[in-house]
């Protein structure tokens, strides 16, 4: 119980660019009705949990918890058409992570579209200007803490999308995106910082040159990221009584 309450009070500590915040981790669902098909193939112990390790997101050297195996192909090819309501269920986490995405692509659109005009937006001074991309750097950094600490990990018992089996390529495409994408947003945001203290003036190629390198990454991170929590494929490892559970 005690480490449960210290999970829920460092997660509502972060602030994220909507007015929502991801929830603690969340147990399983033991639902009386009838169970899911991954459930019927493949029932976690009574009592099984599994412990988060807090990490730093450019190392990702996170345990990941006992993990369960996958449905095949042949049990995949036999799910039959989801109904409208059901869509709904199982694509909740997809749109509720498109509704933290589309910030940060509205500001990731700001700046670079600043940065290829060659001027700032005329309703914009240039300290409001500076500081759309320290909150840009600073929401995805924490966002990305809150999906490697505590999304990631409840995913990862079922998802191997999810699932950090080590560095380089061996790990999860989507955390290998996260370490590439905080490569650049790191120089990016250094940058800006030393616009903002007055130690450089903000020159807006200088700012697109801090942008290119990764800014494929991140928009293909993006789209991925929620498209593998869309319906079709959460499906095939969460029951719909489930999906309430995943802490997002």
């Amino acid at each position: 119980m005690n480490r449960g309450c210290n999970i829920l009070l460092r997660a509502r500590q972060f602030v994220i660019p909507c007015h929502c915040r991801f929830s603690p981790l969340s147990p399983i669902s033991t639902s009386p009705s009838r169970p899911h098909y991954y459930q019927a193939q493949h029932r976690l112990p009574a009592k099984q949990s599994f412990q988060t390790k807090a990490t730093d997101s450019a190392t990702m050297t996170q345990e990941q918890p006992p993990q369960d195996p996958a449905p095949n192909q042949e049990e995949e090819e036999k799910l039959p058409p989801l109904s409208p309501q059901d869509f709904r269920i199982y694509n909740q986490k997809a749109e509720q992570m498109e509704y933290f995405h589309a910030h940060f692509r509205h500001s990731w659109n700001t700046l670079w579209g600043a940065c290829t005009a060659g001027r700032r937006p005329k309703t914009m001074t240039l300290k409001q200007f500076i500081n759309v991309g320290l909150q840009f750097a600073h929401h995805l950094e924490v966002h990305h803490s809150i999906e490697e600490n505590h999304v990631f990990p409840f995913l990862a018992r079922r998802m191997p999308e999810f699932q950090a089996k080590g560095r380089g390529k061996r790990a999860a495409e989507l955390l290998r995106q996260h370490r590439q994408i905080h490569e650049g947003l790191e120089g990016f945001e250094q940058y800006l910082e030393r616009c903002a203290s007055g130690e450089e003036e903000l020159r807006l190629e200088v700012l697109r040159e801090k942008m290119e390198g990764w800014r494929e990454v991140l928009w293909t991170h993006l789209d991925q990221e929620v498209k593998t929590l869309g319906a079709e494929n959460m499906r095939r490892y969460w029951s719909k009584e489930e999906i309430a559970m995943i802490p997002m």
